[in-house]
């Protein structure tokens, strides 16, 4: 277990809020409004990957202690002026963990320009991105949660830093099932979170044009390299042109992933052993969805199912984990 990371009733939450814990919290935005100020940051979801399996939940909400092992953490709101100042913020020996609401400002500015802040890789940055039920897409906007003042906001980011010792350090990781398939390589003139003109195998085309004329399998993510690790970005609708979950960006080559016969068994192929260590743990809504999560279990890794995951930079279709080592 994940320090003792569970779903918990609202007197249970409330509980360790009374005690001064360090907390991440995630719920559905009802729950969390009935949550006390405290030391904790949070946001919006109702899906849970719980020691029962994937779940939906309303009424009970996901608490994740964050372990205090050195000074005490900070716990901050961020705008888009304020947030490329993030890893500069964070502590030179520790990890921050942010919460960024799906849509709102702070959503594209970060997927956007991350890679590109001061200090991003120098420092251990996780975290994810909230949501709200799928049968609430349109009618409310995911929100984050600054439990010191009890500020909820669509149009901010919550981030902790939390120091550690010297001797001990945060290692960030992710499990991703897709790798880049056969098909021709698709490349982008802008970054963005929509698409239309590409170059596919370095001839002129129509991104969405091309996925319907080879009947693509629209669940299955663009794959790049990044410079050895491979990034997915998943495809949310296809129109005239074709939206995704996080941006794409000029001079970097795609593929759609590869088909993947089985979710399940290749999650649990993918999952690592762990001995400790296990502070934070998220998994993307598209893999609860595709792979069939609700009642099933990811081993140890229990967290927020999100609407998309943060490991220095914004992910999809991943699962994401911080580990304590030293």
């Amino acid at each position: 277990m994940i320090n003792n990371a569970r779903l918990m009733s609202l007197a249970e939450a409330g509980t360790l809020i009374a005690e001064g814990a360090y907390l991440n919290i995630a719920g559905d935005e009802d729950a969390l409004r009935q949550l006390p100020k405290g030391n904790w940051i949070g946001g919006t979801i109702p899906y849970f990957m719980a020691e029962e399996g994937g779940k939906v939940d309303r009424e009970r909400v996901f608490v994740t202690p964050l372990p205090v092992l050195a000074e005490l953490p900070t716990l901050r709101l961020y705008d888009t002026d304020s947030l490329p100042q993030l890893c500069r913020n964070s502590p030179e020996n520790g990890y921050t963990l942010l919460v960024v609401p799906a849509f709102g400002p702070c959503h594209a500015s970060f997927a956007e320009n991350a890679p590109n802040y001061e200090e991003m890789y120098m420092k251990p940055l996780v975290g994810w991105v909230a949501g709200v039920h799928l049968d609430d897409l349109g009618k409310r906007t995911p929100k984050v949660v600054l439990g010191t003042t009890g500020e909820f906001s669509d149009q901010h980011a919550v981030a902790m830093d939390v120091p550690l010792p010297a001797g001990k350090f945060a290692r960030i990781d992710i499990v991703n099932l897709f790798k880049p398939g056969s098909g021709p390589v698709l490349t982008f003139p802008e970054a963005g979170f929509a698409a239309d003109a590409c170059l596919i195998d370095g001839q002129p085309g129509r991104f969405a044009e091309h996925l319907k004329a080879t009947a693509a399998d629209t669940r299955l993510p663009l794959v790049a390299d990044y410079c050895g690790a491979l990034v997915n970005v998943s495809i949310k609708a296809v129109g005239d042109k074709v939206e995704f979950y996080a941006p794409v960006f000029p001079g970097v080559e795609y593929r759609l992933a590869a088909p993947v016969a089985d979710y399940m068994s290749a999650f649990q192929s993918a999952l690592p052993h762990l001995d400790g260590g296990l502070t934070f743990s998220c998994n993307c809504i598209l893999n609860f969805l595709y792979s069939g999560l609700e009642g099933r279990r990811t081993g140890p890794l229990l967290g927020p199912i999100t609407f998309g995951e943060i490991a220095y930079q914004l992910l999809n279709q991943t699962l994401v984990y911080l580990t304590i080592d030293g």
